[in-house]
C-alpha cells in the first residue's frame, strides 16, 4: 500500500497509469449515473405527494412591516422557508447566528435563478428584524429573512431544530408540499436542489412530471442573473449555444448512444 504524498500519515490508494486510472473513472461513473437516475425518480415521487392545506393565517415580522405566509410567496407560485437559529438562547446570540444556519446561508445560490422558476427562497427566525438586517449586512446575505411571530415554528416541526419547509399557493390559498431537515439540509444551497425538493420541480421537459406541469427545455431559461427581468424571452443565440454544447455533451458521455437524454 503507497503512503500518502505529503505530510500526511494516512494510506492512499494505488497509484496507477492514466489508462487503468481511466478504467476506473468510467466504472465509477456507471454508478453515479445510476445514482443520478435514482435522485431523478425520487424528486418524481415527491412531485406526487399529497399536498396539506394550511388553514391557520400566520404572521411575520418584516423589514416593511406585518405579512402573512401569502405574502412570503412575493407573488410567486412556489415558496421555501427556512428556519434559521438566530435569537436570544442561541449560540453566538446577539452578534452572531447559529454556526449550522450560518454555514448553510453562505451556501445559498444567487436567488434570480430560482426566482426564475417561479419560486422563493426566504429565512425565518425569531431575531427582531433589526438585528437581522445588521446581521445580514455583516455576512452578506441577501435571501429575504423575517421574523416568526406565532406559533408557525411549533406547527411545521422547527421549533427546536432547523429545516426547510415547502409551500404552494392557488391563488390565496397556501398547501405544505414537502419537508425537509437534519442531513437532509446539508444538500441545500444550489438553485437544483431547491428546485428538486418542489412541486413542480426544475419545471423541465426531461422531468417526469404529472401532465399537465410546466415545462421548458433544459438549458434555454438559463440567463446571467442580473438579466432575466430585462430579457423576458430567450435569446435566439444562447439557444445556438446551448444546442450545440448538449449534443457535444451527449457524444462525450454517450459515444455509443445508451439513450439516457441527459448527460
Amino acid at each position: 500500500m503507497q503512503t500518502s504524498p505529503g505530510n500526511g500519515a494516512f494510506s492512499a490508494p494505488p497509484i496507477v497509469s492514466p489508462q487503468a486510472w481511466q478504467a476506473a473513472r468510467e466504472a465509477m461513473l456507471v454508478k453515479e449515473k445510476a445514482l443520478t437516475r435514482a435522485r431523478d425518480a425520487l424528486a418524481a415521487e415527491r412531485r406526487r405527494m399529497p399536498w396539506m392545506a394550511v388553514e391557520t393565517t400566520y404572521a411575520f415580522e418584516g423589514p416593511e412591516g406585518r405579512v402573512s405566509l401569502l405574502d412570503l410567496f412575493h407573488g410567486r407560485r412556489q415558496l421555501i422557508v427556512y428556519r434559521a437559529f438566530f435569537e436570544p438562547g442561541v449560540f453566538g446570540w446577539p452578534d452572531n447566528a447559529c454556526r449550522g444556519c450560518s454555514f448553510g446561508a453562505d451556501q445559498v445560490s444567487n436567488l434570480a435563478h430560482l426566482n426564475a422558476r417561479d419560486t422563493t427562497l426566504v429565512y425565518a427566525s425569531r431575531a427582531p428584524q433589526a438585528d437581522i438586517a445588521r446581521l445580514k449586512a455583516r455576512m452578506g446575505w441577501a435571501m429575504p429573512w423575517y421574523t416568526i411571530t406565532d406559533s408557525f415554528d411549533a406547527d411545521f416541526g422547527v421549533d427546536e431544530w432547523h429545516g426547510h419547509n415547502v409551500f404552494i399557493r392557488a391563488d390565496d390559498k397556501v398547501f405544505r408540499t414537502y419537508f425537509i431537515k437534519s442531513r437532509g439540509d446539508e444538500a441545500m444551497g444550489t438553485t437544483w436542489n431547491f428546485l428538486d425538493v418542489t412541486p413542480l420541480g426544475r419545471q423541465e421537459t426531461w422531468e417526469d412530471s404529472p401532465a399537465g406541469y410546466p415545462q421548458t427545455p433544459p438549458y434555454k431559461w438559463w440567463n446571467w442573473h442580473d438579466q432575466y427581468a430585462a430579457e423576458p424571452t430567450t435569446d435566439p443565440r444562447w439557444i445556438e449555444v446551448s444546442d450545440a454544447g448538449e449534443a457535444a455533451m451527449r457524444r462525450d458521455e454517450h459515444p455509443q448512444g445508451d439513450g439516457d437524454d441527459r448527460a
